[in-house]
């Protein structure tokens, strides 16, 4: 059904599972398909030529208007929470408290930093941020199928919409939630809106009644990708869901996670820095949408 998930860097508890579930939506078709989707290392590269790329956090983090102090005490909190946020043997429980003193601390200190609106662009410029390779197809097949995007993203709105709007890929079909800057009317950084969105309550606690979901209520068949234990949960805003295929990326300590992966994605790409998997699974799913929007139709 979709070659691309003969790639070596899949892997899947249930191939049997994974088929009825993709041929279940492609019997659905665009009219009945939404895309959830985490951003930082999900629709962006993890690396690149053997060094990380940097998080839409990460890119305000180091860019040029962040003073020398800031900077470190920002990579400090890194250093000590990240390691706890990937953690295998440390529960759900255990880590909430401590991703949300971890954003709530970075937050604190980018807000002291008098980051300017009119310097985002420029700072996504600069960086060394990447969406990964085959985002053409994955953000251009979706709007031509006029299938919804939903962003779910523990980031930093600005800057991620600011990634896709550089790329070329921001179409109408995309709505996202993330954690946007609060800017005074100088445009000065003065804190971040609320709510906080931490990578543990991605799910519809934070939705405001799931208003975006209830105007999508025939959109039941859902394709899920993230790449996160917390990144499960971004579906539970769906009314009536009918199917839901969710595919992980694991880019990070792949030996260690790998069996929880398994167990809670129904596919999982290991250290895949491309979308081919989801771009073919997609293809298979629309392809009768795609001729029916074809000229020569």
């Amino acid at each position: 059904m979709v070659p691309e998930l003969q790639k070596i860097t899949v892997r899947m508890k249930n191939p049997e599972h994974v088929k009825n579930i993709v041929s279940a939506l492609r019997k659905g078709g665009a009219a009945r398909l939404q895309v959830i989707s985490d951003f930082d290392m999900t629709l962006t590269r993890f690396g690149f030529n053997g060094k990380r790329c940097p998080t839409s956090h990460n890119i305000i983090d180091n860019c040029r208007v962040i003073s020398e102090e800031g900077r470190k005490k920002l990579k400090d909190l890194l250093h000590h929470y990240y390691p706890i946020e990937i953690d295998p043997y440390r529960t759900v429980e255990d880590k909430l408290p401590l991703m949300i003193e971890w954003w709530t601390k970075a937050h604190n200190l980018l807000s002291q930093e008098k980051i300017l609106k009119s310097d985002i662009a420029q700072i996504v410029k600069d960086s060394d941020v990447k969406l990964r390779d085959g985002f053409n197809v994955f953000f251009d097949q979706l709007h031509e199928s006029k299938v919804p995007l939903f962003i779910f993203s523990a980031g930093v709105g600005d800057v991620l919409e600011e990634i896709i709007h550089q790329a070329g890929v921001f179409h109408p079909n995309i709505h996202v939630v993330s954690n946007y800057m609060d800017f005074d009317d100088s445009g000065v950084l003065q804190g971040f809106k609320d709510p906080l969105i931490h990578i543990y309550n991605k799910n519809n606690t934070v939705l405001k009644n799931s208003e975006y979901f209830q105007q999508l209520c025939t959109r039941t068949n859902i394709l899920l990708l993230g790449d996160s234990m917390g990144d499960l949960t971004m579906a539970d805003g769906v009314a009536d869901m009918e199917n839901i295929l969710r595919i992980g990326f694991l880019n990070d300590r792949v030996e260690e996670q790998r069996e929880k992966y398994i167990e809670a994605y129904d596919i999982v790409l290991e250290k895949d820095e491309t979308l081919d998997v989801v771009n073919g699974i997609l293809h298979f799913i629309l392809a009768q949408t795609q001729d029916a929007y074809s000229p020569s139709s």
